[in-house]
């Protein structure tokens, strides 16, 4: 029989309120909310993230600024600080590292570490759990929820479950007993019209979920069913991937006032068409996929992904690609006013000879010519900054 594994996730609380609060004492204590200034920006955009305090109040991340504004006008409303963020979360990766090179980032503030054979370095595993917790505390200033478990599902779960500041641990044996009570939208991959069909059928806990066939469950739901099957008896074999790649990369923007004006979104999606793909080039990634996000005046959100003919790290075939995504956008047919849009590179694979493809003869503008181009953009900007090189189309907007 294998050995069980002992799998770690760390989540750090709040962070990037957190990190302010860390920067700045006088805001501790007090709901701090990262995200649009409500102030500056009309009410535009939303919360990135913000402090248990804030949430003490109803306002939570992805929360419109200006209804988190009237829900609390006495927060902190703070502009993000990405390098800074970056900064504390080097530090917090930094301990990590002294417990195993099997870690998994699955964001700036969070992963899984595979500790598995490591008690004769590290005595046994909730004390070496402890004492990474400790560590980041005492060292970085921060606090981190923990979960301790046999697998990534159960640790994630167990992290989740006593926040802030958790350290929750499922010892091998009492997985079914620890999902058990948990509601059935604590499953990955159950969101709310799942859950509702589920409860509809019975299946309000996991525990209820688990007492069904596996069979019942997969003529129902499919291959979905086959996975809650398995989840909620706590099974899930997928191994920690150190190195963390990303899975996807990705630029929005919030119009101060809902756009009208479809050219001015277009101009805005090429804009953030070649900012991903300057950064997937910084990476040395290429997107096999595009992902569209559109929010209209309504606050309705509509997302379009579609598979690219050939990987690209070039803004504009990934712009293209996006354009041909709005085009099936049902509030942009009938010109409904924009209140965000949003690009995604996805599907991402390393850069190589072969990712790039044999130049067409006849192509009107090769991948190869354009790429050459983007990359003597890049190199300007490097030099002399994001603003000595623009496209054309992008003074006006920039500069009026």
């Amino acid at each position: 029989m294998a050995r069980p594994r002992t799998i770690l996730h760390v989540d750090m609380d709040a962070f990037y309120a957190s990190v302010e609060q860390l920067d700045r004492p006088e805001c501790r204590g007090r709901p701090v909310v990262v995200g649009a200034d409500p102030r500056g920006g009309r009410g535009r955009g939303v919360g990135a993230a913000c402090s248990y305090e804030a949430r003490a109040v109803g306002i939570h991340s992805a929360l419109p600024i200006g209804r988190a504004w009237q829900r609390c006008p006495d927060a902190v409303f703070l502009r993000p600080r990405m390098d800074r963020y970056a900064e504390i979360s080097r530090r917090v990766f930094a301990v990590f590292g002294r417990y195993t090179d099997r870690v998994e980032p699955l964001s700036i503030d969070e992963a899984f570490l595979d500790l598995t054979g490591t008690e004769r370095l590290l005595g046994p595993a909730r004390a070496a759990a402890r004492r990474l917790k400790d560590e980041i505390r005492r060292e970085v200033g921060l606090v981190a929820s923990v979960g301790l478990a046999p697998n990534k599902f159960l640790a994630k779960v167990a992290s989740d479950l006593d926040k802030p500041d958790g350290f929750v641990v499922v010892r091998p044996g009492e997985e079914a007993a620890f999902l058990a009570p948990l509601p059935v939208r604590r499953l990955w991959g159950v969101g709310p019209r799942t859950a509702a069909a589920l409860e509809r059928l019975g299946m309000r806990s996991v525990g209820d979920l688990a007492r069904w066939r596996r069979d019942d469950l997969r003529a129902r739901f499919g291959e979905l069913g086959d996975r809650v099957w398995a989840l909620s008896r706590g099974i899930d074999d997928r191994p920690v991937e150190p190195g963390g790649a990303p899975r996807s990369v990705g630029a929005e923007h919030t119009f101060e006032e809902d756009a009208t004006d479809p050219d001015a979104v277009r101009r805005t999606l090429l804009r953030l068409a070649d900012k991903v793909a300057a950064r997937l080039r910084r990476a040395g990634r290429v997107a096999g996929g595009v992902t569209l996000k559109l929010r209209d005046g309504r606050f309705r959100t509509v997302t379009r992904a579609a598979r690219l003919a050939a990987p690209t790290d070039v803004g504009a075939d990934l712009y293209a690609a996006a354009l041909g995504l709005l085009g099936a956008v049902p509030s942009w047919r009938t010109g409904r006013p924009v209140r965000l849009v949003g690009i995604a590179a996805t599907r991402l694979a390393p850069r190589t000879a072969a990712a790039g493809g044999q130049l067409d003869l006849f192509a009107p503008a090769p991948d190869g010519r354009r790429r050459a181009v983007a990359l003597a953009v890049d190199r300007v900007h490097d030099r002399f900054g994001s603003r000595a090189l623009r496209r054309a189309v992008h003074v006006a907007d920039e500069d009026g």
